[in-house]
């Protein structure tokens, strides 16, 4: 009798790194972790924390594109940061493992407990995230695992997003993935903490409405408000991504601020 398989190993970047994920269950890193990462253009030797980071897609694929980037993957359950510690020692994610770490933390601690777990306060470039983006009231999956990743809780913008102007240098930058219903949560809660707030609606074609919003702030910036042209994802009547698209999927471009 065979043994169930209970993870997969998955390409990314046209095979530039892999990670490790649970088959079946809990959250599996796609398209949208590739729409987060490719909102940070900065060849600088910059320090970046990805909050709630799962197995760690989101966050390594920083570390691929970016040669000179450190980023630290932040995943509050233990089990998906064993995902993470495993996927950054994959033989094929080598040539970056020296550059990402792992830190078991919840991202809604404040104060002295949130330095202490390890979200050191003005200690990052950037900071991005995928937060839980289903509604509580939203039918509930059985899988666990797939509901802590998914499930939004009360103030949940307001709490990542606190403790991501905490651990940010003055002038770094947030950057964000999530539901357009949720627009008026992010910027209620980034405040007079973040600025130059910058989002993008990312539509599935041409014509038909969105279904994410990419968003990016400055840290202690004054600037308003702008709306990016909009970003279509595939080519009309196919599932071909767009050319744009398929650059940064596969880590040839950035879509980082202008």
């Amino acid at each position: 009798m065979t043994q169930a398989v209970t993870d997969t190993i998955d390409a990314f970047h046209r095979g530039l790194f892999h990670i490790v994920q649970p088959k079946g269950r809990g959250h599996r890193a796609g398209m949208d972790a590739m729409l987060l990462a490719a909102l940070i253009a900065d060849d600088r030797a910059i320090k970046v924390a990805d909050l709630g980071a799962g197995a760690g897609a989101a966050g390594l694929a920083v570390a691929s594109r970016l040669a000179k980037a450190e980023v630290v993957l932040f995943e509050r359950s233990a089990e998906m940061a064993d995902y993470a510690r495993r996927s950054i020692e994959l033989p094929g994610n080598a040539h970056m493992a020296g550059r990402v770490s792992v830190v078991e933390a919840d991202v809604t601690l404040t104060a002295r407990a949130r330095n202490d777990a390890g979200l050191i306060d003005e200690s990052f470039d950037h900071v991005i995230m995928n937060p839980p983006f289903n509604d509580a009231g939203d039918r509930r999956t059985p899988d666990a695992l797939k509901a802590e990743a998914h499930a939004m809780t009360d103030d949940l913008f307001e709490s990542w997003i606190r403790t991501a102007g905490a651990i940010m240098t003055p002038g770094g930058q947030l950057s964000l993935i999530a539901r357009p219903q949720s627009i008026a949560e992010i910027i209620d809660a980034c405040g007079r903490r973040f600025g130059g707030i910058e989002i993008t609606a990312v539509h599935p074609r041409e014509g038909e409405n969105a279904v994410r919003i990419l968003v990016t702030a400055i840290k202690g910036s004054r600037a308003r408000l702008s709306l990016r042209a909009p970003l279509v994802m595939h080519e009309e009547g196919s599932h071909k991504f767009s050319p744009l698209v398929d650059d940064f999927n596969n880590g040839r471009a950035a879509y980082g601020r202008l």
